[in-house]
């Protein structure tokens, strides 16, 4: 069997919504030079950093428990790939160019942009690469006290040599998002100031970090703990002292995972950890919302940039294989599929982009109480629905490949893998369906209005382009229906929503990406296939959750179906098959 293995150029350069939506937003100095840096990296990316990020999945992290003569040492080893890794981050700036503000507002689009380009060739360091932008983020909406003033320059820092990366450890042995119910660590105060942490971290990723965040119970004077969320404080910690030993952490074991091979994941026992205690008492959640902010959009980048990898590969092989007596390109039926992929990666880029240019503007003092709503609401929407997104996209186009696809050494099946993490990791998309409500509850209702007016204006742009009006007015159908459920959803009660929340989730994602290719595709300068993106995207069911409440799927009654059907014949409800 010979086949033409599929070859792409330079990423950036052959990224034309990318391109075309720089040149659009971008003021003309700004765009000049992130357009030179950017073509730069996407070089370096297909001439150095590519091989390494094969050879970082080629030789995962080793976890070596013991030396020679029986003495514990809890290593984890890396390869020099990833540590490779570690020091391109820096020199490209991949978390200080959120930092500088070198170009103010702009400055987190350029590095998201950064980010996509590199995450697919990244070996998985993109992942501690989140969580660092997380902790930094933190670290500056805290003022960036002096105690941390140290930690925040090493985590935002140029310097191979002085960069530090951070972990964010979560998840305890009852595992999931109820952090509130699940952490069972302990903070025990010290004379000095520091305090002392005791607990099991169950799932721990980049688990060979410089430094972490992390959750703890402060025990009082009582040796009593307060339960719940509102007992939750917010600690800040070195994984090893200035002697490389660990701070009284022991590594129990390095979590098998389905992908993300590459980065070590473990299971970690603080037995008196020393930390610093950097929230206010009680407030830990309420601190590291900035940084689940922060690594649900970098969820969001990852999930764009793999279906953007593998559209890129997938056209690149139709363009070389023949099948059938002729190129798989001229197979009209193998380039709708692409197409179709096409479209939706389209739309979730777009939708990506709107998150880091709002967050832009709030963290230059430029936004408006409408864009921080706006923005609040958009976090968990396009990362609960990008992560559904980027897992149908990349197994269709593994399945563009044929029997190629499913074959390790293409390195197709890490693509696949990888990305199926992103509709679990930072939430699944129920617990972010979930979040989306209580965003609605906490603005009282005032974030809809944002949503239904930006989306309007979004519209109006597009009113002299004839051949967008059939999407404007699938578009404008959509949003009467979503103001129709909001209407009677609101008489039947807290069950009729949660019930709704994923659907419902979905209606805000399909509706605000379709209002942001309508707009560019609005541009004087907009191509055809601008126009045609926002046409087809409009063409699918824009409003899902209005045809389900028509049927009655979130009454009372059905919830109760939900479960007989799930049940039945099972032994959790004492039937028989």
């Amino acid at each position: 069997l010979f086949q033409e293995q599929p070859q792409t150029g330079n990423q950036y350069l052959e990224d034309a919504l990318l391109r075309s939506y720089l040149k659009t937003h971008l003021p003309p100095k700004v765009l000049e030079e992130v357009n030179q840096d950017l073509e730069r990296f996407g070089n370096r990316l297909l001439t150095k950093i590519k091989l390494l990020g094969w050879e970082c999945e080629l030789n995962p992290p080793v976890f070596r428990q013991y030396d020679a003569w029986g003495q514990r040492v809890d290593h984890i080893i890396t390869c020099s790939a990833w540590r490779r890794m570690k020091e391109i981050a820096a020199e490209e700036g991949l978390i200080a160019e959120a930092y500088e503000r070198r170009y103010s507002n702009w400055s987190r689009l350029h590095q998201a942009v950064k980010l996509y380009l590199f995450s697919s060739f990244s070996g998985g360091f993109s992942c501690p690469l989140a969580m660092t932008d997380g902790a930094a983020k933190v670290i500056e909406s805290l003022g960036i006290p002096g105690s941390l003033k140290n930690a925040f320059d090493h985590l935002t820092s140029r310097d191979p040599k002085m960069f530090w990366t951070s972990g964010q450890w979560m998840t305890e042995r009852r595992g999931g998002s109820d952090v509130a119910n699940g952490t069972k660590t302990v903070a025990r105060k010290q004379p000095d100031g520091t305090y002392r942490l005791y607990g099991f971290k169950w799932f721990t990723s980049a688990a060979d970090s410089d430094v972490t965040l992390t959750l703890a119970r402060v025990v009082d004077a009582e040796g009593q703990v307060k339960e719940g969320s509102s007992g939750l404080s917010l600690f800040f910690l070195k994984v090893r002292d200035e002697d490389g030993k660990l701070n009284s952490i022991q590594v129990q074991r390095l979590k098998d995972k389905l992908g993300t091979r590459q980065m070590a994941t473990a299971e970690l026992w603080l037995d008196g950890a020393k930390a610093e205690l950097i929230s206010a008492e009680g407030r830990g959640v309420a601190s590291i919302s900035n940084m689940l902010n922060i690594t649900r959009i970098h969820n969001v980048i990852a999930a764009v940039a793999s279906m953007r990898r593998m559209i890129s590969l997938s056209r690149e092989y139709a363009h070389r294989r023949v099948a059938f007596g002729k190129l798989l390109k001229d197979h009209p039926l193998h380039m709708q599929t692409i197409a179709r992929m096409e479209v939706q990666t389209r739309g979730a880029f777009l939708l990506l982009m709107e998150i880091v240019r709002l967050l832009g503007l709030v963290e230059t003092n430029m936004a408006s109480e409408q864009d921080q709503l706006l923005l609040r609401l958009l976090i968990p929407v396009a990362k609960l629905y990008t992560g559904k997104q980027a897992s149908a996209v990349v197994v269709e186009a593994m399945e563009s490949f044929g029997g190629q696809g499913y074959m390790e050494d293409t390195g197709l099946p890490v693509i696949v893998r990888d990305t199926l993490v992103l509709s679990i990791w930072e939430g699944t998309t129920n617990i972010l369906s979930l979040d989306v409500l209580r965003s609605l509850t906490k603005s009282q209702g005032q974030v809809m209005a944002v949503f239904f007016s930006t989306v309007q204006k979004k519209l109006e742009l597009a009113s002299s382009t004839v051949k967008l009006e059939p999407a404007v007015k699938q578009m404008r159908d959509a949003i009467s229906s979503l103001v129709q459920f909001t209407q009677a959803a609101g008489s039947k009660g807290a069950v009729t929503m949660e019930l709704a929340a994923r659907d419902f989730s979905y209606t805000l994602a399909r509706i605000y990406a379709g209002a942001l290719l309508i707009e560019h595709a609005a541009r004087p300068d907009a191509s055809s296939t601008d126009i045609s993106a926002a046409q087809r995207w409009c063409n699918q069911e824009l409003c899902p959750v209005a045809p389900e409440l028509e049927n009655s799927s979130y009454e009372a009654e059905e919830a109760l179906m939900d479960s007989a059907l799930v049940y039945e014949g099972s032994p959790a409800c004492g039937s028989r098959l």
